[in-house]
């Protein structure tokens, strides 16, 4: 059986390709770089991160771009012997615009190299490109109305106006010919995420709708031609939880239809999992799959029966299952590069923000803008993806400032963190202090839960550990003398998509990891030794 979700921890909008007997999931990674995260499986049940495609500042740089701005939604597709990874930069979110600008990079195998991206369209987000069996290509993406009621956190429809289609031609790699809008969506509203698939001389237009909430849902539609019009699924969703709130897999919706070589048809969608009694979601949208039928009416459905996703579904037949390959829960930073787990904030140039080299066996934080930023702030992190676990570290800092800090973070956005800092206070010189952002939007004001800093003796490291247990989060420290405890506890749920702003305006997942600031501009550095991760 396979056991959802299969990709746990921030990993939404799955698009699935299938090569050969191989798989591949492309998920959004939002302003996180590098950009697009690329899992593999040879069985649909086991995967295996494998790369992040958009790593250099010709194909991004999302420096400015807002929280949960950046890469939304991607698409990969083979065909004529590329990859072909269709994806959109949001460079704004807020308000009644959103500024969407839709690219198309490929390479001859995921690893790469791949190319520097071809500039496509900037009408909406979530494109798709479906190769049909006559050679054409054909681009689709929502197209986004700003003249509407629906703001950036507040979704309205018509703000979300349709699937636009248009060809594209490879060879020119431009769009040519008219642009159509071949599917308005259904009553329920706030379509996007177009996907096609071609069977049996139809069609098949799966999108999701609802907003990515909890009304999300995946809708489908067919046509026996590509331009439509298309006739809505008799159940007019294929997956939803929208009216199952008793469900493990929450706000189902968002993704893409694949077969095995044998036939059998299984469908992603990204979900969630919130907290018992919160509808709070701190390991952010998963990705989990279906197994899927095709009835006698031509209409796909749940091999389940309903529209409700279920946690275990069946593995496809005649596959050897793979063993699965968990990350090492200890880093010691012994090598050049940074472990595939880790990913930064925004820039392409990592080298302004850390180093793995100037201190061998570290990591090196260099301190810059503030916790926060949307340019160039120094964080380091991996996802969270348990509801326990333990986060540790040691770090070596010796702050002269209180605009100097180092530490351990578990963090979502500007408005939502808990970071245990290493910093400097006047009255008591190196201290340790919890500054927390508890869901303040948009004002983003601090809350600091210490009575007192807690004064550090000497210039030796600290080591910091953080202990999660689903809403709750104790920080710790060790001078040398002994593991003890912080209090209070704190709201770990706070790092969630829906705390502060909501789930309409919050779309990646908690990370912790390892922060340094320096507001002085003097980029004070931190040695970080290893960095642990223990699921609970």
């Amino acid at each position: 059986m396979i056991k959802n979700p299969i990709l746990p921890g921030f990993n939404p909008d799955p698009s699935i390709c299938r090569v050969g007997s191989d798989y591949f999931i492309a998920t959004s990674t939002f302003e996180w770089y590098p950009g697009v995260q690329i899992h593999h499986s040879t069985d649909l049940k086991n995967w295996r991160l494998v790369k992040r495609p958009l790593e250099r500042a010709s194909q991004l740089d999302m420096r400015g771009n807002p929280d949960s701005g950046g890469i939304w939604a991607p698409c990969l597709s083979h065909a004529d012997g590329l990859f072909w990874l269709v994806y959109t930069d949001v460079k704004r979110l807020d308000g009644n615009f959103k500024d969407t600008h839709n690219y198309i990079v490929t390479a001859s195998s995921i690893e790469g190299p791949w190319s520097d991206p071809v500039y496509v369209n900037s009408s909406g987000f979530d494109p798709s490109l479906f190769h049909d069996d006559d050679g054409r290509k054909w681009f689709i993406n929502m197209v986004w109305n700003h003249i509407s009621h629906g703001v950036g956190g507040q979704p309205r429809h018509p703000s979300f106006a349709g699937i636009l289609c248009q060809e594209y031609d490879a060879k020119a790699q431009k769009l040519v010919g008219p642009v159509e809008n071949i599917f308005l969506g259904s009553p329920h509203g706030l379509v996007e995420a177009p996907h096609l698939f071609k069977r049996g001389g139809w069609y098949y237009l799966t999108t999701a709708e609802g907003g990515t909430g909890y009304d999300h849902a995946v809708t489908m539609a067919r046509s026996r031609s590509l331009h439509g019009p298309y006739e809505l699924h008799p159940d007019i969703h294929l997956i939803t939880s929208k009216d199952a709130s008793q469900a493990a897999l929450q706000r189902a919706g968002h993704g893409q239809i694949v077969e095995t070589p044998d036939g059998e048809v299984f469908h992603t969608h990204l979900t969630s999992r919130p907290l018992a009694g919160l509808r709070r979601s701190p390991l952010g949208r998963e990705t989990a799959i279906q197994k899927c039928v095709w009835g006698e009416d031509g209409w796909l459905r749940l091999a389940q029966g309903g529209q409700v996703p279920e946690v275990e579904v069946p593995a496809p037949t005649g596959i050897t299952l793979s063993s699965p390959e968990p990350s090492p829960p200890r880093r010691n930073f012994d090598e050049a590069t940074l472990p595939i787990e880790f990913q930064w904030l925004r820039t392409p140039y990592p080298e302004r923000i850390f180093s793995l080299t100037e201190r061998p066996g570290h990591l090196r934080l260099f301190g810059r803008e503030s916790i926060g930023s949307f340019f160039e702030q120094a964080l380091v992190a991996r996802r969270q993806e348990h509801f326990s676990f333990r986060a540790e570290t040691s770090v070596e800092f010796q702050p002269t400032t209180f605009q100097q800090a180092a530490g351990l973070v578990l963090y979502y956005n500007r408005h939502k963190f808990h970071f245990l800092a290493v910093t400097h206070i006047p009255k008591w010189g190196r201290v340790l202090m919890v500054m927390s952002c508890l869901g303040d939007w948009p004002d983003g004001r601090l809350t600091f839960s210490l009575a007192e800093p807690v004064p550090l003796p000497g210039e030796a490291p600290v080591r910091l550990a953080a202990d999660v247990d689903h809403a709750r989060l104790v920080f710790s420290y060790d001078v040398g003398d002994g593991w003890k405890t912080l209090t209070p506890e704190l709201d770990a749920s706070i790092v969630s998509d829906e705390a502060g702003r909501g789930e309409h305006g919050s779309f990646t997942g908690a990370f912790v990891g390892m922060m340094a600031f320096d507001t002085s501009g003097s980029g004070l550095p931190a040695d970080f030794d290893y960095f642990e991760y223990l699921p609970g």
